[in-house]
């Protein structure tokens, strides 16, 4: 280990601490290990061990990407593989997101790394997509890009700015644990997309939803309300399935639950197309 390392490494640390909203008293409370030694390590004037490494990132929640980063800044090999998604040694894990993805029909459901890249998705998503420019559905998708767009679902979301504004929460959120130029990017294209109409911002006369965030879309079935949510894997050992995300959209009214279950849901070919795609990479 360097004397160069050592402050990168505390650094790193001093910052997840600081995320976590922690004193160096409370993170000693929590790990056992004193708070004056804490103090050294963040300074670079004392030499972590691996086992402290992985102690410290424990107890701040640290996702395994950075867990990887820590331990490099400390001067120790990476712990964690990330394996493509489309990997053999993913199947079992690609298996239970299938599961999940099939039995959520005809409702949409869809897989989406760290970035909001669809990875996969199901019948149910094509209600959704069929009015999305096939541009916007090639190669790789993004779930911000196609909500956001003004030839994406933007022109049929009726509160388009609470949408616009969770989705760069997310990216923003992303953004403050990866700081990767890919989210700066997302970030800057969402925010100079060009207005598409006026956002009513209603939803019929009602009052907003109690439950979460409600997405709310017109279609060619009728007006669309539903939220969502997500499902991760439990204590994962692999970069890629500790950050892939399962988001399940849910009928808010009885209109929407039954356009969902009326309609033909047939693959779209653009977006069987990015699937195609990406188990080729």
């Amino acid at each position: 280990m360097t004397v160069q390392t050592l402050p990168a490494f505390g650094g790193l640390l001093r910052q997840w601490r600081e995320r976590r909203r922690l004193s160096q008293f409370e993170l000693s409370v929590q790990t056992g290990v004193s708070a004056r030694h804490l103090s050294r390590i963040e300074t670079g004037r004392a030499e972590p061990s691996r086992a402290m490494v992985l102690r410290l990132a424990e107890a701040l929640d640290v996702p395994l990407r950075e867990r990887n980063a820590l331990l490099v800044a400390a001067g120790f090999a990476p712990a964690w593989a990330e394996t493509e998604y489309w990997d053999e040694r993913l199947a079992v894990a690609r298996e239970a997101v299938g599961w999940i993805l099939e039995h959520h029909d005809p409702l949409p459901a869809v897989v989406v790394d760290r970035f909001g890249n669809l990875l996969d998705f199901n019948g149910g998503a094509a209600l959704l997509m069929e009015d999305v420019d096939p541009g916007l559905l090639s190669g790789r998708v993004n779930l911000a890009r196609v909500a956001l767009h003004p030839k994406g679902l933007a022109p049929r979301l009726r509160n388009f700015g609470e949408v616009r504004r969770y989705f760069l929460d997310r990216l923003r959120a992303q953004l403050a644990v990866d700081d990767h130029p890919a989210v700066v990017e997302l970030i800057e294209e969402v925010r100079g997309y060009e207005a598409v109409g006026a956002d009513d911002g209603g939803w019929d006369g009602s009052s907003p939803s109690p439950i979460a965030l409600p997405l709310r879309v017109r279609s060619r079935r009728g007006d669309l309300s539903m939220f969502t949510t997500i499902a991760t894997f439990g204590a994962p050992r692999d970069i890629t399935v500790s950050e892939l995300a399962v988001e399940l959209f849910f009928p808010l009214d009885d209109a929407t639950r039954a356009a969902f279950a009326a309609a033909e849901m047939e693959p779209i070919g653009a977006a069987e197309a990015a699937r195609a795609t990406r188990e080729g990479d």
